[in-house]
């Protein structure tokens, strides 16, 4: 195994942990036993678990980030983007990489992991405005619905799991589409898998 495949192994251990347990209740000896990887390798990349909380942290982040442009910078218009972005399946009732970070004290008490997590969701409405914008709409009405659409998300993650019904999230999107206009009338969006696995949820 080499050095870059060792430290990506802890790296996607974590952040699976963080996902389903939070950073504050993650061990680095969970993560050892999650990864498969000795300690004196996760002591070699990562010397506190700061440092490693840091590193998948950035990568939740980073992914999450990746795939909204994926979506938000695709052909199409405006509005096709932003409901593709809208509409992308999600583990709905697993719930938001980055969201469950956000109820985490142990992240927001952190000044370096709590600047990611803001990071992040400024990325998120600064890309969905930046299309709105493309479509005519004024600065400031785009960043609203921009934030919008970003809260629909992370809100559809909530209701989802108190209902214990992916189709929760669907509804959502589908409420926020028809607001959309003018517009192309969208397709139903596709139910959110609640088995999905994809870092790229947000």
């Amino acid at each position: 195994m080499t050095t870059t495949d060792t430290r990506a192994r802890l790296v996607a251990a974590a952040q699976e942990l963080f996902w389903a347990q939070g950073v504050g209740a993650t061990s680095p000896r969970q993560v050892l036993a999650a990864s498969g990887v000795g300690q004196g390798s996760l002591y070699h990349h990562f010397p506190t678990k700061h440092d490693l909380a840091a590193a998948a942290v950035h990568a939740t982040t980073a992914a999450g980030l990746d795939a909204a442009r994926r979506d938000l910078d695709a052909d199409g218009t405006a509005v096709e983007r932003l409901v593709r972005y809208l509409e992308r399946p999600r583990p709905a009732l697993a719930g938001c990489r980055v969201g469950r970070l956000v109820s985490d004290q142990a992240v927001m008490d952190d000044a370096t992991l709590a600047a990611e997590v803001r990071d992040y969701f400024r990325g998120l409405v600064d890309l969905a405005a930046a299309v709105l914008v493309e479509d005519g709409l004024a600065a400031d009405a785009a960043r609203d619905r921009a934030h919008a659409a970003v809260a629909i998300v992370q809100g559809g993650y909530v209701l989802a799991r108190a209902l214990d019904d992916p189709d929760a999230m669907a509804a959502a999107a589908r409420g926020f589409v028809a607001l959309l206009a003018p517009g192309p009338t969208a397709p139903g969006p596709t139910a959110p898998d609640p088995d999905a696995t994809a870092p790229e949820d947000s």
